[in-house]
């Protein structure tokens, strides 16, 4: 499927929730055609009011443009949608660019759907906020057929300035972003539990979350380097010593048992770096940590 001159400005926004909204507001803002449909259409008003069309329904929708891109809550709301009459029929000779968080097998099971009825389908995990899309340095993970990919990058480039095409296979985006979540996650309950500490010791949090804000960056490097030892596969020791995290983890643990605080992060965390440590992984870079992962699932 190549572009279009005559469409290029066009496009196609299912769902309209914060962020299905926040990009039917980009489009406005860059010029395009912008049709929106949602199962609740007063939630289009606001767009309406600005320029966007209003579809009748999902299937109008999809129909009154070459491109549509969808994010709506999950795949199962997706699933449902596309269900719809008159949308996979209308879906012939379309670029589907799905942006809805789902798993790898999701994605897959969404391409084979794309492929049967005769679009073309990108898979797409944005990594930002609503109020953060449209910028230079908005990161969004893209996977899917190059033809496909090729021919969306004028929509995905006018949403995102970080695009990170991972490959042909329809399910990396949604990988990649279950891979990044799970950093995301993780920093969130350690930052949580940190706040906690500092709250404790009668530190202001708020100086606290500055403070950590300014180690991000040296943070970001060192986790960058631990990918790349990872990688290599060899586990000699180069920045950190597992056996370091394993005693600063315990007493993490330690402190909150003496503190009052809730105990069940450092626990977790602490039981982990035990269990590395009992492994005789305890001599090697930080990273070895993953050949526990490799062996079973951690338990807590």
């Amino acid at each position: 499927m190549s572009s279009k001159s005559s469409d290029i400005k066009e496009v196609s926004v299912l769902g309209l929730g914060a962020m299905g909204a926040a990009i039917a507001q980009i489009y406005l803002d860059q010029g395009y055609k912008v049709t929106v449909w949602n199962r609740s259409a007063d939630k289009a008003g606001a767009l309406v009011a600005k320029g966007a069309v209003l579809a009748r329904s999902a299937s109008e929708a999809v129909r009154a443009a070459r491109v549509v891109v969808m994010c709506v809550y999950d795949y199962r709301a997706a699933e449902a949608i596309l269900a719809m009459d008159g949308v996979a029929a209308a879906m012939d000779g379309r670029l589907l660019v799905q942006l809805t968080t789902g798993s790898p097998q999701d994605a897959r099971d969404a391409q084979a759907w794309a492929h049967t009825h005769g679009a073309a389908y990108v898979e797409g995990a944005i990594q930002a906020a609503p109020d953060q899309m449209g910028r230079p340095d908005t990161p969004l993970l893209v996977s899917g057929a190059r033809p496909a990919y090729d021919d969306a990058r004028p929509w995905l480039e006018a949403l995102a300035g970080g695009i990170v095409y991972l490959g042909e296979a329809a399910s990396a985006a949604a990988a990649m972003d279950l891979a990044t979540l799970s950093t995301i996650y993780g920093t969130i309950l350690g930052f949580i539990h940190g706040a906690r500490i500092a709250e404790h010791e009668g530190f202001d949090v708020a100086e606290y979350g500055r403070i950590v804000a300014g180690i991000m960056p040296t943070f970001a490097g060192f986790l960058q380097h631990e990918g790349s030892v990872i990688q290599s596969g060899d586990f000699a020791i180069s920045q950190s010593p597992m056996r370091i995290s394993v005693e600063a983890t315990q007493r993490i643990l330690e402190t909150a048992q003496t503190s009052g605080i809730d105990t069940e992060f450092p626990a977790f965390a602490a039981g982990i770096f035990r269990r590395a440590d009992e492994a005789g992984l305890g001599g090697e870079e930080l990273a070895a940590l993953i050949k526990l992962l490799r062996v079973k699932g951690v338990q807590a």
